[in-house]
């Protein structure tokens, strides 16, 4: 059985490798994604991993094991993409500033027909941040391809006060949800 991991985040990639897994491939998904709008947050999250999984698939054996994943950052229960320009993150950043967000990732494991799901939930409260601080860290273009327009993992980092459940759910692939999954296809 092969591994392949359905995106091209260079933090996803990180992370597999942290849990152990070294023998993979990388195919990132070129389709567009489709966000079903009427459902809950949860299962948005689940429902576009399993579309890239699926995607994905097509250039993969039905032997392989494909792990996909979506994450969604929501805002009084709205949800925040990734930003179309600097403008939209620093607006982004404004809304965030002095707030409690939820950060929902949802992982797809795909073997041939077989596919199980599951999503984290974890609540990030930002502390309040100037428009200089804003401007200057959207300047770095590091909020550029995230979610909400942070990075926990890089200098988005300090508007963080806490964090209540998985950190690394926030970077894009809760762990120990993974870890758990993966065991299902007796992948250890």
């Amino acid at each position: 059985m092969g591994v392949v991991l359905a995106s091209g985040s260079p933090r996803r990639l990180e992370l597999i490798k942290m849990m152990g897994i070294e023998d993979f491939k990388v195919i990132p998904d070129a389709c567009e994604e489709l966000t079903p709008s009427s459902l809950p947050p949860a299962q948005t999250v689940c429902e576009i991993a399993l579309q890239k999984a699926k995607n994905v698939s097509q250039s993969c054996g039905s032997d392989d094991l494909i792990i996909a994943a979506d994450t969604l950052v929501y805002l009084d229960g709205r949800p925040l993409g990734k930003p179309d320009s600097p403008a939209s993150a620093e607006a982004m950043l404004k809304e965030l500033s002095g707030k409690r967000h939820t950060v929902y990732t949802g992982v797809v494991l795909l073997k041939g027909d077989t596919h199980i799901s599951g999503a984290e939930k974890t609540d990030v409260f930002f502390r309040e941040i100037s428009d200089s601080e804003i401007s200057q860290y959207v300047r770095t273009g590091e909020p550029m391809d995230k979610a909400g327009s942070y990075g926990a993992q890089g200098r988005g980092a300090v508007f963080i006060e806490r964090i209540e459940g998985d950190f690394f759910n926030v970077m894009g692939l809760p762990l120990c949800r993974l870890s758990k999954m993966l065991r299902e296809f007796d992948l250890r």
